[in-house]
């Protein structure tokens, strides 16, 4: 009975995480090495950014807040989210230096196109055009870090 409790215990912060997210909504999820004890920070500004999204063809894929001076993500996109053949970045917060970019699509094959990038607050890159046809998604690995003299960088991926 105790194994049952302690199964149930940390099931339930998981899908109260979930049923906050929007039920249905697609949402950006990390690993817990990814998100390192920040839960909520993968879900911010979602209402301006839905707006976004209905306004413009781009869709956001993820989200993430840089820890520290140098800092590795993953944004886990699924098959349900769509085919893409263009993706951009944007950074809000503070300035940030993108070192890599690695996208792994839904065949497995990876993509990483030359990144060495420093970004502004409330900069967006250019728009970084994927190899082929629109393809499936698989997951976007990032790795960068904040600038220093700035406070904490959020770095969001858009694609279409």
């Amino acid at each position: 009975m105790s194994a049952r409790r302690n199964a149930l215990a940390l099931l339930l912060p998981l899908a109260t995480l979930l049923g906050a997210c929007g039920g249905g909504q697609r949402t950006a999820v990390a690993s817990a090495e990814t998100h390192r004890g920040h839960p909520a920070e993968g879900v911010r500004d979602d209402a301006h950014d839905r707006k976004v999204e209905q306004s413009t063809r781009w869709e956001k894929l993820g989200e993430r807040m840089v820890d520290g001076k140098m800092d590795r993500d993953t944004i886990a996109v699924g098959r349900d989210d769509g085919r893409f053949k263009t993706l951009q970045l944007k950074v809000e917060g503070s300035a940030l230096e993108m070192f890599d970019i690695v996208i792994t699509f839904g065949d497995g094959s990876t993509f990483s196109p030359p990144t060495r990038l420093r970004f502004g607050n409330g900069t967006t890159s250019r728009d970084i055009d994927l190899p082929g046809d629109k393809r499936g998604i698989k997951k976007v690995e990032l790795k960068y870090g904040n600038l220093p003299g700035g406070g904490r960088a959020q770095v969001e991926v858009w694609a279409r």
